[in-house]
This record gives C-alpha cells, sequence and structure tokens, in this order.
C-alpha cells in the first residue's frame, strides 16, 4: 500500500465563533480500492439534535435556554454496541455520551461528590454489556457505570480516599474471560483484574527490553493480542492476552514511520495499527511488520487537520474517530477495505 497523505484545506479557528467551514475533504485514494473518506466533526451536545418536549419548551421559555455541554479537553473516546460515542473530558473534569442515532446526550461527572470524586477521567472501553469503565490519572481509580450512566462501583478505592493505582491511563476489557488490563503509567506495568478489581497479575516492569515499558499509556485489544502504546519507548509493543511479547512497532524520531509522542491507538478491520503523533498532528498507519502504509492529518485548525490529537477508537464499521483534544473536537473519518466496504470485527 503505497504511503499518502490526506491534505485538506486550512480551517479559520477552533473557536466556536471561528470554526472551520464545512468544505469538502479530498477523499483519500489508497491502493487495491482502498480509501479514507472524512465524514464529518462534532464538539457539543446541539450535533446529537436532541428533541425537546412540551413542557421543556415551556420551561426553557420561561428560565431561559440551558446551558450546553462541549468539549473542552477530550481526551479519549470510544463506541458502545449501541454506536453510543463516549468521550473523556479531563477538561471538564467528566464524559460525554453521544448517541446521534436516538438524539440523546449525557454529561455525567462527580467532580463534587464527597466520596469517590472523578478528577481527570483519561480513558475509557466498555464491557459486553456496555457498561463504561473510566480510569481517573488523578485520584488513582478507576469508575464503572451502568449503560444509563448511573455509578455502578469503583475499583482502587482505598481509605481516607486514595487511590491504589498510581496513574491509571489505558484500560481494556476482555468480558468472554473476565479480565480487565489497565496500563499504570508510573508503575510501568499492565495490571490485569477480574471484574471485581482484584489484582490477577503484573505485566512487565520498567525497562526498555521486549515485555518491559517506559510510561506506558493506551491498550487495545484485538483478537487474542493485547496491544500497548509503550510511550517513552516510543513504539507499539503487541503482546498475547497474558503478556507475553509478540512484536514491536515503531522506533524513537520525528520523521515518518517513527514516534515522538505516541498517542493514541486503533486496530482496523485489516488488522493494520493506527497510532496518533501527538508532536506531529499525524495519524501514522503500520501493518504488522512494522511497515509505515499511509498516514493522515496535519498540524492545524481546518477539517483534517489536528492539534495536540490524542484517543482513536476505530468501531466495528471502520469508522476512525480521532479525538483532537486542543481543536475541542472529534473529527470522523471512514475506512473502506481491499473490499471497497468495511468487513467489521471485535475491538
Amino acid at each position: 500500500m503505497a504511503i499518502a497523505f490526506l491534505c485538506v484545506p486550512a480551517g479559520a479557528g477552533a473557536s466556536k465563533s471561528e470554526r472551520p467551514r464545512e468544505v469538502k475533504v479530498p477523499v483519500l485514494l489508497l491502493t487495491g480500492g482502498r480509501k479514507l473518506a472524512f465524514e464529518r466533526s462534532f464538539d457539543s451536545e446541539l450535533e446529537v439534535g436532541a428533541r425537546s418536549g412540551f413542557w421543556n419548551r415551556v420551561l426553557n421559555f420561561v428560565a431561559g435556554q440551558p446551558q450546553t455541554h462541549s468539549l473542552i479537553r477530550p481526551y479519549d473516546i470510544v463506541a458502545d454496541s449501541q454506536g453510543r460515542l463516549i468521550v473523556t473530558d479531563p477538561g471538564a473534569a467528566g464524559i460525554h455520551i453521544f448517541d446521534f442515532k436516538h438524539h440523546r446526550y449525557k454529561f455525567i461527572t462527580r467532580r463534587d461528590k464527597s466520596h469517590d470524586p472523578m478528577l481527570s477521567p483519561q480513558c475509557v472501553a466498555v464491557d459486553a454489556q456496555d457498561n463504561i469503565y473510566v480510569t481517573d490519572s488523578e485520584s488513582g481509580k478507576i469508575f464503572v457505570f451502568e449503560p444509563s450512566g448511573k455509578l455502578s462501583h469503583v475499583i482502587g478505592s482505598l481509605k481516607y480516599g486514595e487511590g491504589y493505582f498510581k496513574r491509571p491511563t489505558g484500560i481494556a476489557v476482555d468480558s468472554s474471560s473476565g479480565r480487565i488490563y489497565v496500563t499504570d503509567t508510573l508503575r510501568h506495568q499492565i495490571f490485569m483484574l477480574d471484574m471485581q478489581g482484584h489484582v490477577l497479575a503484573r505485566i512487565g516492569k520498567r525497562g526498555s527490553g521486549t515485555g518491559e515499558f517506559n510510561y506506558p499509556t493506551e491498550l487495545r485489544l484485538d483478537g487474542p493480542d493485547l496491544v500497548v502504546v509503550d510511550a517513552m519507548n516510543f513504539r507499539v509493543q503487541v503482546l498475547d492476552r497474558s503478556g507475553a511479547f509478540q512484536f514491536a512497532i515503531g522506533k524513537m524520531g520525528e520523521g515518518l514511520g517513527s514516534f515522538f509522542r505516541p498517542k493514541g491507538l486503533g486496530i482496523d478491520s485489516e488488522g493494520h495499527f493506527y497510532v496518533v503523533e501527538g508532536l506531529s498532528g499525524l495519524v501514522q498507519v503500520f501493518n504488522r511488520q512494522g511497515q509505515l502504509l499511509y498516514y493522515f492529518g496535519r498540524k492545524g485548525t481546518g477539517f483534517g487537520d489536528f492539534r495536540l490529537p490524542a484517543g482513536l477508537f476505530i468501531d466495528r464499521d471502520d469508522r476512525v474517530y480521532v479525538v483532537d483534544s486542543y481543536n475541542r473536537r472529534v473529527q470522523v473519518f471512514h475506512y473502506f477495505g481491499v473490499a471497497g466496504h468495511s468487513t467489521g470485527g471485535a475491538k
């Protein structure tokens, strides 16, 4: 597959008053009939098109329009089985749930709670029942919410309000085996937990060798693989689900095919690895042999541009969601595989 670059017109700015105009972004044509197309961008609850009932409209007329929620400093994203998009936002100390299909929106926060407040939500995952798992890098805990958004329980909550983890970041849930994987970035390890949060194993230690980590962050499960961004070793490591090393992708550098500030991670239906490079504002796409296939994005504020992008998620239809953190939005692309359409796959 040839290397290609998705070039889009520059926008005016990231603020609400200076959003880039809706423009037609060129489709990125790849070899073998593959392509990547820009679909949309979203940044607030207004875009779900929620319909207000009669009495709500009366209340709004009397009391004024309620405050709407917008992305402030979004970090990570996941889609559940219903197609709802769940975005963590440490800038708002909460998580946004966008349900475009049913025109619904919900914001969840626990900032002012006296017990187990959620301070800085980081990464997010869902299980087979669409329960939502959120790591909190400041409190050192994992918050588990029901699909409705109601708090179910907190993993790692100790006496006196302390958290068990030093800095939990990436998280992935294997519902079939009842396992939760979480990176503790400051411990340079991956914790394997059962569904109740009991520690079953610790994977790795600090170092630069195979199966060792230096500030690991994002995690993804893909088939038999456990994939982790080994941030300060400037690589992505692929392990099996027991933690045994398989192979690695990437090296340190600022050029194409290298990493300097690797962030979000996703795998499409053809097994390609998408890695966000925060410094350059690129998403680089690799095969399992570590070869750079193509890349898209650049620094900027227009559609298809990124400013310090963070999380990335690819759904079963090969839609690629990129959290464009400093532009305060999520951008959505659609990858069409070799057959001209998405084949889907478990994430």
